[in-house]
């Protein structure tokens, strides 16, 4: 009570700070109409003139001022906006998703709670998303899990390699005591995370020739995402170049022979069009790419609670229902790739894939210690657990 009352009188204070300012400017401005009448031989101003002059004084000096707001006192009339920010096409999972979120949101609550969706890096491209949160520029965003890594080492541990056989077991892991660490860290750092949206498995595409052991990589350049250092050290493993870029470069750097290859799901080679730049690729299945969706903490909590149950449960349902489109659409765009005669496509048997789990099983011990022994162990006893309980171990 003792917080809410001196946030009250703050608040007071600073609004008789700024209506007193205005008034003062107000007493400057009739006194400088004066001196202009009187330079024009007595001459008044129009009315009109003055207040269309008061108008701007008070926009210019008071209305890029930060705005002070009580969130216990939000009038039942004044919406609530949520931005929120995203990388990747709206026809993708995650942008279809979201979409899905701001219509439902905006159904449950009677228009009252508006979701904007700003997709395909229009309003924060990869490395800004975060600070955009930060700042409270952007109230949610929706980043892959690798780009965490590089601030919570913890999530580096959904980048190694091979480490889910489907995406059943992607599930299991992340609602279970691994999630609960890897969310924890978040929050400890004034985040929360509100759900986990998948895309699906990552596959390889080049320009140069078809790939289809771990060594025809060798001498490449290959665009990794940015802020993963686990995807960096699997491209060096097999002898090929890593290169970070954000995800809205990396066309333009195909085009242009900047890279000459990519690692991705097939919703993303397909809406972003990669096939138009790329020849070759590899169904290798090699790693999970999905997406957490954020809010800063504080602004989270600051909400009504009835604002956030709408949130809430909005949330749940899209999350299941992104769940199931995400894999059907992979699985259409798949279909798609195949039938379209500008991409070679190569598919490994399963002797081919235990050969590329073999050539990148030592970044499990190189980034045990930087992730966490107990999370790497913890994922190696569940891997375990569902290769023996799936019939014959098969994609």
């Amino acid at each position: 009570m003792l917080q809410i009352s001196e946030h009250k009188e703050q608040n007071q204070q600073n609004g008789r700070i700024v209506v007193n300012s205005a008034y003062t400017k107000y007493n400057k401005l009739i006194k400088f109409s004066k001196n202009i009448t009187d330079a024009l031989g007595g001459v008044r101003l129009n009315k009109f003139i003055l207040a269309v002059a008061f108008f701007l004084f008070m926009v210019i000096n008071t209305g890029c001022s930060p705005r002070v707001v009580d969130k216990e006192q939000v009038s039942p009339e004044q919406k609530i906006v949520i931005k929120f920010s995203h990388v990747v096409a709206e026809n993708s999972p995650k942008g279809l998703a979201a979409k899905y979120f701001s219509r439902l949101v905006n159904e449950k609550s009677g228009g009252k709670i508006e979701v904007q969706v700003f997709a395909n890096s229009t309003l924060y491209a990869d490395g800004e998303e975060m600070q955009a949160l930060q700042e409270g520029a952007v109230q949610l965003i929706a980043p892959a899990t690798s780009k965490l890594g590089s601030m919570f080492p913890y999530w580096q541990l959904l980048d190694l390699p091979y480490a889910f056989s489907d995406i059943e077991s992607v599930h299991l892991a992340i609602e279970g005591p691994i999630g609960e660490k890897l969310t924890d860290s978040l929050e400890k750092e004034g985040y929360v995370a509100l759900a986990f949206w998948d895309n699906g498995f990552k596959q390889l595409t080049n320009d140069v020739h078809p790939i289809g052991r771990p060594g025809d990589l060798k001498g490449l350049k290959f665009r990794v995402m940015i802020n993963s250092s686990v995807l960096e050290e699997q491209f060096k493993l097999l002898g090929a170049q890593a290169i970070p870029l954000p995800f809205n470069s990396v066309y333009r750097s195909l085009e242009k022979n900047e890279v000459c290859g990519q690692e991705n799901t097939i919703s993303n080679i397909y809406s972003k069009k990669f096939y138009q730049v790329q020849k070759y690729m590899t169904v290798t299945n090699h790693g999970y790419l999905g997406y957490v969706v954020l809010a800063q903490k504080d602004y989270w909590d600051g909400l009504p609670e009835d604002v956030r149950k709408i949130l809430e449960e909005s949330m749940v349902e899209v999350t299941d229902w992104e769940r199931t489109m995400a894999a059907k659409i992979n699985e259409a765009n798949y279909n798609e790739l195949v039938n379209n005669k500008d991409i070679e496509i190569t598919t490994l048997s399963n002797e081919e894939r235990r050969l590329w789990e073999e050539s990148l099983s030592p970044v499990y011990s190189f980034f045990e210690k930087k992730i966490s022994a107990e999370l790497v162990n913890n994922l190696a006893i569940q891997k375990s657990a569902m290769t023996d309980f799936a019939p014959g171990g098969d994609d």
